[in-house]
């Protein structure tokens, strides 16, 4: 009696838990499709079908590493910006077993505003691009390297290079309309030492990148310099001996015709002029 009893219960339950093979089919498809959108939205695609975002986030003290086996990468893009924080980086190209053949240094006031952007040049592969983020912990950074597509310096500027001898500096003011500025630097073979400043006003570093190249002529260095605001100058300076010059070129990128000239409240200081103590 028992028996029968716990069977007929045990009957029941099964009944009462099954379910529809095409409701169970339609279940598993609902969450596969979760799980796919979830995956899909975390690599930065939306639902709507924007633009990929390829950038990585390297936390303060850590590093992240591009590889490029292929010997048709010839030149790579590296992007850094932040969310409006410092940026502190190290920046290296590795080109097989203990080889560095360049190496750059860079720091930023502002990460948002004026975003790290430089072409790094690439034969003769493989060859890896190391990213460091030597901040703080609490100072991330949002990195990405670009193999296709990336800037080139215009004729303009290709043309209007300036030899600066072992040791000496140049300096480019540029007019409050000018957003942004092209940087090339370049030897005949030699290797390439030089930092670049972008300042605004008297010892006020906005950006410095400090640069190491084995070969300025079969990697030249070219980076594009945000220079928002007025005052802007750009200072090269050329840190190896007498015995190796190089060749500088600095000439406007961008430009913001609808800036006003006039000084702004809080912004341009009008010499000569009142003002209540």
């Amino acid at each position: 009696m028992f028996r029968f009893l716990s069977m007929a219960m045990l009957m029941a339950h099964a009944a009462a838990f099954m379910v529809p093979a095409s409701s169970a089919k339609l279940a598993v498809s609902k969450a596969t499709s979760s799980t796919a959108t979830m995956m899909v939205g975390s690599t930065g695609v939306s639902s709507a079908g924007s633009a990929v975002d390829t950038s990585l986030l390297v936390q303060g003290g850590s590093l992240r590493t591009w590889s490029y086996r292929s010997p048709k990468v010839e030149q790579v893009q590296v992007v850094l910006s932040t969310e409006g924080r410092p940026l502190d980086a190290d920046i290296e190209l590795w080109n097989g077993p203990d080889n560095t053949p360049c190496k750059i240094r860079v720091y930023v006031e502002n990460g948002q505003l004026r975003p790290f952007s430089a072409v790094i040049e690439t034969p003769r592969g493989p060859n890896t691009i190391a990213i460091r983020n030597i901040g703080q912990i609490e100072f991330p950074i949002a990195a990405d390297v670009i193999a296709q597509d990336v800037d080139q310096p215009t004729a303009e500027c290709s043309a209007s290079g300036m030899t600066i001898q072992g040791g000496a500096l140049r300096t480019y003011p540029f007019d409050p309309t000018v957003d942004s500025v092209q940087v090339l630097l370049r030897t005949d073979g030699r290797p390439l030492n030089a930092r670049i400043e972008l300042l605004q006003g008297p010892n006020n570093n906005k950006q410095v990148i400090e640069l190491y190249t084995e070969d300025g002529c079969d990697r030249p260095f070219f980076a594009v310099v945000e220079t928002p605001g007025s005052g802007n100058v750009v200072r090269i300076v050329n840190t190896a001996p007498v015995e190796f010059p190089m060749v500088a070129s600095v000439v406007p990128c961008e430009y913001n015709t609808g800036r006003s000239m006039e000084p702004e409240l809080g912004g341009d200081v009008v010499i000569g002029g009142y003002g209540r103590w």
